[in-house]
């Protein structure tokens, strides 16, 4: 499923146009990005947590060359789900 089809399954539980949906669906997730560019927790009770890990600098190899290369600290978006939807997963 994309954004598309997410937002078309809204538009008709909801009796809305597609378009509106659309626009609901990409400020959610634009909420979402914001959110954790600050650096802060999304928490959607039922679903989950979207949280911002840190990554720290390390050593890697280049796997055709195998020389020894520098890789950057990051930051990474990580998402926990909800006991709710663990329990949907595993039936």
């Amino acid at each position: 499923m994309n954004s598309a089809d997410l937002a078309t399954q809204i538009a008709e539980a909801q009796g809305m146009s597609k378009a509106d949906a659309k626009k609901i669906v990409d400020q959610v997730f634009a909420a979402i990005a914001d959110a954790a560019a600050k650096g802060d927790e999304v928490s959607l009770p039922g679903f989950g947590k979207f949280k911002v890990k840190a990554s720290a600098a390390r050593e890697g190899r280049n796997p055709s060359t195998g020389a020894t290369i520098k890789i950057a600290a990051s930051k990474k978006l990580g998402f926990t789900p909800a006991k709710a939807i663990k329990d949907k997963l595993n039936g």
